[in-house]
């Protein structure tokens, strides 16, 4: 059995100790009500659409592909989630995340349902394929009676807390970050530099595609089963073609093809509304104004295809501070002699 190389290992025990001290400082702040419960809900606001902005980067970013149906998986899980605690009697603890895992698992399957046939188009054809899947599963969802209807689907226990939506947080961008690195990663890349160059090579391109779009369909999933036990309610109407651009618009600002970007780009556009709460209304409005400003003055988004490594920064910081010392060593000792 292989070994995990050194150097990997240090920096994913770098990585971990960062979120766990970082899990530590926001339980601390909400034990001591610096961080009260409205704050409690916009970091699981922040949680949830960091997960939607990175599961999109996956197609839209790294596969190069623009799927316009996202808002439809979300639904997908949360509506999943949401009947599947609805139905049991299980701890909170228990119950939740279960659900999620259902959730996860059903917005895939929908993922590789459409997929299949919809990711043999390519550019403009996919997307409007895929915002055709996605209308086409608010309006069945509108029409069943089990999911609530038109009325919406009521009476969702509260169960999503601060802790689970950092865990699915973790989850979402550990997976996503490891798919990319991996040889199947290097796959999914490589169509999106040249698709037909790709396929010549023998890389299995229907495969890998699909592969992606299920899993980035399933993280989606997982931003709705978070999403349904925080809102307490699911209304099909706020899964409509503008929430998918809505996610889309996120992606694009933080940059395609850049994890660091859409988790920056998700945690600014979610805390702006807030912000400017008066002004709510006009948010679409704001979002339309950056997207214009980054195409004018940052065509590839705010951190284009840059990715922050805690591991490269600690290891600049040390040598930085290996020479100012040895620097100094070398001028003390030219002195004396």
């Amino acid at each position: 059995m292989g070994m995990i190389p050194g150097n990997t290992l240090r920096r994913y025990l770098l990585n971990a100790s960062a979120a766990a001290l970082l899990y530590g400082v926001i339980m601390i702040l909400i034990r001591y009500r610096v961080i009260r419960r409205y704050e409690e809900w916009v970091l699981i606001q922040i949680g949830y659409n960091i997960i939607l902005a990175v599961s999109l980067n996956l197609s839209a970013g790294f596969m190069g592909q623009l799927p316009l149906g996202h808002a439809g998986f979300m639904s997908v899980g949360g509506y999943a989630a949401a009947l599947f605690t609805m139905s049991v009697n299980l701890p909170p603890n228990l119950e939740l995340p279960i659900g999620l895992l259902l959730a996860f698992c059903a917005a895939s399957a929908f993922g590789v349902l459409i997929g299949l046939p919809a990711l043999r188009l390519r550019g403009d054809y996919l997307a409007i394929v895929t915002l055709g899947f996605g209308e086409i599963i608010r309006v069945v969802i509108l029409n069943l009676g089990f999911t609530g209807g038109a009325f919406g689907l009521k009476g969702i226990a509260r169960e999503t807390t601060v802790t689970w939506t950092y865990i699915s947080v973790l989850i979402t961008l550990f997976v996503i970050s490891a798919l990319i690195r991996s040889r199947h990663g290097r796959a999914v890349l490589s169509i999106r530099e040249d698709e037909i160059a790709a396929e010549a090579s023998g890389i299995p391109t229907t495969y890998y595609k699909t592969m992606a779009f299920a899993v980035s369909a399933g993280f989606a999933g997982v931003a709705g089963g978070l999403y349904a036990h925080i809102q307490m309610i699911l209304d099909p109407s706020k899964f409509d073609f503008m929430r998918s651009v809505e996610i889309l618009v996120v992606v694009v600002l933080g940059g395609l093809g850049s994890i660091f970007g859409s988790v920056v780009s998700a945690a600014s556009l979610t805390i702006l509304p807030e912000v400017l709460r008066g002004f709510d209304q006009y948010r679409m409005v704001v979002y339309s104004l950056l997207l214009i400003l980054v195409m004018i003055f940052k065509p590839s988004g705010l951190c284009g295809r840059y990715e922050f490594s805690l591991g490269d920064a600690v290891g600049g910081l040390g040598a930085r501070v290996r020479g100012l010392f040895s620097g100094k060593g070398g001028a003390s000792g030219g002195a004396g002699s």
